[in-house]
């Protein structure tokens, strides 16, 4: 629970609600259960419906740069048709099925400064009130954990994370925007690349990895993007080490032409996808910022941990999603 406030639409003396997520993190495709405690107001009230709406925070590309905002990614209705009383306490159970492609916002127990949020809505004779918002944790799929893992064994480091607005083209890309993983690179590979950057798309039968290598430049020529796409089941044994690296060098060897997105399915790298909003944008000048958090990264053994710098990031994201969809419902209420 981050929030809890009065029904805001219907003035001091309204119900209240109050939404309790259950402890511990979600993972993708899984279910979100909890439960919505309201407190009835100053007198009666019909509640017509009760409704959850998952929000994150995205990055979207203009022509005069970036900006930020909020997206729904799903919205589901989980009670209503009863009349409250004044006064009277009431709960309503919920369990609901979370979309395979939420991004994931933690890894091994550690914040990625992804932002987002369970938001109530209650709606109480002709008035709707968005009167609770929660933080949410999703924790990486087995495959999605084993797959990071590797690349920690490996020697690559977490840089950042954040979602873009937009799709990737070829792919079967569901949601309205994705997740970015950003990677330092393994010192056998820092002479040949910059960065790695990390797309899981999950759906019922596997996951979709999408890898993009912004490529160093030599003496005589420029750098350039290599990308490319895998498909690995949910319950895939393999040497992920090995398999991991063997994606990675083929990445870094492709040529220009051979490692062509068009090689793979995917659309243009640098086109868009029909709405405006290229897969490309500003992600290859290696200076791009995570949201907020700075990281250093442990190898080895412990794989690809996250660290942070002062510690402060999950009481950074608390206050941020507080923050943030905060201005967001004011805007929306202007």
């Amino acid at each position: 629970m981050v929030f809890k406030r009065l029904l805001g639409s219907l003035g001091v003396g309204g119900p209240t609600v109050d939404t309790v997520l259950e402890p511990g993190a979600a993972r993708p495709g899984g279910t979100l259960t909890g439960r919505i405690d309201l407190k009835g107001g100053d007198a009666d009230f019909d509640i017509e419906h009760i409704a959850l709406e998952l929000v994150a925070r995205v990055e979207a590309e203009h022509e005069d740069g970036e900006a930020e905002g909020v997206v729904a990614f799903d919205r589901f209705t989980v009670g209503g048709g009863f009349r409250l009383a004044a006064g009277e306490p009431h709960s309503v159970p919920f369990t609901v099925t979370l979309p395979w492609e939420t991004p994931i916002t933690e890894l091994y127990g550690q914040g990625l400064g992804i932002v987002l949020g369970v938001r109530t809505e209650l709606a109480v004779a002709g008035a709707r009130d968005k009167g609770d918002l929660d933080q949410l944790n999703i924790a990486p799929l087995p495959v999605q954990e084993a797959i990071l893992e590797a690349f920690g064994q490996l020697g690559f480091g977490f840089r950042s994370a954040d979602l873009e607005y937009g799709r990737i083209g070829g792919t079967g890309q569901q949601l309205p925007f994705y997740q970015e993983i950003e990677l330092t690179p393994a010192p056998q590979y820092a002479y040949q690349i910059n960065e790695v950057e990390l797309t899981f798309l999950a759906g019922p039968a596997g996951v979709e990895v999408v890898l993009e290598a912004d490529r160093r430049g030599g003496l005589f020529s420029s750098g350039h993007d290599a990308l490319t796409r895998f498909t690995v089941g949910h319950h895939d044994v393999r040497d992920w080490n090995a398999e991991v690296d063997e994606w990675i060098r083929r990445l870094a060897e492709h040529r220009a032409s051979y490692g062509s997105p068009a090689a793979y399915g995917h659309e243009d790298h640098h086109g868009h996808d029909g709405h405006g909003h290229g897969h490309d944008g500003h992600h290859h000048d290696g200076h791009r910022s995570g949201p907020g958090m700075g990281t250093v990264v442990a190898a080895g053994a412990a794989g690809l941990a996250v660290g942070v710098v002062g510690g402060m990031v999950a009481a950074e994201v608390v206050d941020e999603i507080g923050d943030f969809f905060e201005g967001d419902e004011e805007e929306e209420e202007d």
